[in-house]
């Protein structure tokens, strides 16, 4: 026997246990950190969250038009961002109504506060001074150059407000003057050269999209449109926690299942891909957990889509691996020659299936685009798992001699 080999497949399986063991709870006493599946954000139907309903009033400064709703959205959006909540919906109904839904909300009264107080837009210099405030802005919109193709943002300032920006801008050139709003910095362009005549242009956008929503915000900030709140509800999960439960254990049971087949079937190639789904659903729950992908019902169905495609490939590898140990190859002849022709098949089905994904995630809005998430993450994954991880270590099994009996391997 190869001891070296032997050591190394020890050591994997020791590793994999010992993430496993931490991914769902803690094992040093005293130590405060989080298992990392405990990091993975639920969405609005996983843990529930706040509900509210707002609508734009008419004052005599600001009446309500399409143009200063959408700027409502884009503020109460860009402020929602800030929350840092799984998956928030934020969409218009109506011509005046806005609905809002936030996932984990501790205290809702401060986070409906919090979305509806005034815009506040503020320009301030290198040495932290404010010059300027959104009163005196009167205008901001995006525009790409037809000759160069530079995209840039536009700022139109009221006489008093070009009047100060003209002073401003002379005493700061080359220095950068920072634009917030609601106390985040939007952009921090640098004063190439004086400006007096109350417009100046911020540059550096990638896209004419990037460019227009930074000009939504600039202009909400000018011309804030009075929100009232008209309906604030706390919601339970959608799927609630007896169904929850219930859908666990239908996953945990099915999930038995598979392994249990694979081994009874394939036999030690079986045993392997068991392992190899076990690196999988760590390195997929990892990923989601440092991308901060929320989890809701559809993604969880996207995950366990691509649970199922990870065992279809291990099942097409082996499917191929039997028909070469069958032509007389050798073991290790019949594991490279197995992958190698499954491989087309399993690239091909994972493409077809990334571009789904691609669609649904371009097309599609909140928890579809969850989907498309979740679903291409564990395609790749999968795809990694299957062709890389499985054909190593039935490699090193093959390689140590520990199981001789060519039965075993399922021939």
């Amino acid at each position: 026997m190869k001891w070296d080999k032997i050591l190394k497949l020890a050591g994997i399986v020791v590793v994999v246990a010992a993430l496993a063991v931490l991914a769902v709870k803690p094992v040093f006493p005293g130590v405060k950190w989080l298992p990392f599946v405990k990091l993975i954000k639920q969405g609005l139907d996983l843990q529930g969250g706040v509900h509210v309903v707002l609508e734009a009033k008419d004052t005599p400064e600001a009446p309500v038009t399409p143009e200063r709703v959408k700027q409502a959205m884009a503020i109460i959006e860009n402020r929602v961002n800030a929350y840092g909540v799984a998956e928030p919906v934020v969409q218009q109904q109506g011509d005046r109504r806005i609905i809002v839904e936030l996932a984990g909300i501790k205290d809702p009264d401060e986070a409906v506060r919090n979305l509806i107080k005034t815009a506040y837009l503020e320009f301030k210099t290198e040495d932290g001074t404010t010059v300027l405030t959104g009163r005196q802005l009167k205008t901001a919109s995006e525009e790409k150059d037809p000759q160069s193709g530079q995209v840039r943002v536009n700022l139109e300032f009221e006489p008093d407000g070009a009047k100060t920006f003209a002073e401003v801008t002379a005493v700061n050139v080359g220095k950068r003057i920072a634009i917030l709003l609601d106390g985040n910095v939007l952009q921090a362009p640098v004063v190439d050269e004086p400006i007096p005549n109350g417009r100046a242009q911020i540059t550096g956008y990638e896209s004419l999209e990037e460019a227009h929503n930074i000009a939504i915000l600039l202009r909400s900030g000018a011309l804030p449109v009075k929100v009232e709140v008209m309906e604030k509800r706390t919601v339970g999960p959608t799927l609630g926690a007896d169904s929850l439960e219930k859908s666990i254990k239908a996953g945990i049971i099915g999930l038995i299942a598979i392994l249990v087949f694979m081994v009874l079937y394939y036999r030690l190639p079986g045993l392997v891909a068991d392992f190899a789904l076990v690196v999988y659903a760590l390195l997929v729950l990892l990923i989601f957990a440092a991308l901060h992908v929320t989890m809701t019902l559809p993604g969880i169905a996207g995950f366990l889509l691509s649970l199922g495609m990870a065992v279809d490939a291990n099942v097409i590898i082996f499917e191929r691996f039997r028909e070469e140990m069958w032509s007389g190859k050798t073991l290790r002849s019949a594991i490279d020659a197995g992958f190698k022709r499954a491989f087309v098949a399993i690239f091909d089905s994972n493409v077809t299936t990334l571009i789904a994904a691609a669609v649904l995630y371009y097309f599609g809005t909140g928890p579809i685009k969850g989907f498309a998430v979740t679903l291409s993450i564990g395609i790749l994954v999968s795809m990694f798992t299957a062709i890389t991880v499985t054909r190593y270590l039935l490699h090193l099994v093959a390689g140590s001699n520990l199981v001789r009996n060519i039965k075993l391997y399922g021939a």
